[in-house]
């Protein structure tokens, strides 16, 4: 096994301290309104969310940040986090969105990544940027870090859902199990999708990302 692969893994662990487990991205709310309610349910959620979000903004704009951090390309860098924080539809995405991205960069910053201290004050500052930056700088490849990329997303929402609809741990396997299935023709499209067509349209997830930030009774950050 490559030193690059096992930095993947590490990149990719749960155990990775930057507090993707506090945030539901709308699935909590989903379940208070009755949206999720069983194994269908939430195949069908997480899977549009994967498709139509993820794989359109999250992705494609990931693929570039890569390039960029290995051309070292600064104006690049900035439009391309700039352009993520845009499409944070809510508050809370965003919110989430910065402190994860965050919690990373402190993370590379104390295992020797200087790139990461340029970053370090930035109000803004995407999860995927300092993901994209840790990937060059371990030397993974840029479709393996891509496919980390969705597979931690896509475990932590099934996290959350076993939590909250909820489901059982074989279930929950068994949803990942049919939804890891979808990255590969995922990767593809985002790698092809021109800049003019990146952007998620998840209206009903802004609706209830906003409706979580007053919710009364939540599991889940806001």
């Amino acid at each position: 096994m490559s030193v690059s692969l096992m930095r993947l893994m590490q990149l990719t662990s749960p155990s990775l301290p930057v507090g993707a487990f506090a945030y539901s991205q709308g699935l909590e709310s989903a379940v208070e309104i009755g949206l999720l309610t069983d194994l269908a349910s939430s195949r069908l959620w997480i899977k549009n969310i994967m498709s139509q979000g993820l794989a359109r903004l999250d992705v494609p704009i990931f693929y570039r940040l890569y390039r960029a951090w290995q051309a070292l390309d600064e104006a690049e860098l900035r439009s391309l986090n700039a352009q993520i924080f845009a499409q944070r539809e809510t508050s809370e995405l965003q919110a989430e969105d910065a402190h994860m991205g965050g919690a990373l960069s402190r993370l590379l910053i104390d295992l020797g990544m200087t790139e990461a201290a340029l970053w370090q004050r930035s109000e803004q500052l995407s999860f995927t940027t300092m993901f994209a930056l840790a990937a060059v700088k371990w030397d993974i490849e840029i479709n393996q870090a891509a496919t980390g990329l969705l597979w931690s997303w896509l475990e932590n929402q099934v996290a959350a859902a076993i939590k909250l609809v909820p489901l059982g741990q074989t279930d929950g396997q068994r949803l990942i199990g049919q939804l890891l299935e979808d990255i590969p023709a995922l990767l593809v499209m985002a790698q092809q999708l021109p800049d003019d067509e990146i952007g998620s349209c998840l209206p009903m997830l802004a609706i209830l990302s906003a409706q979580h930030e007053t919710q009364y009774s939540r599991l889940f950050r806001s």
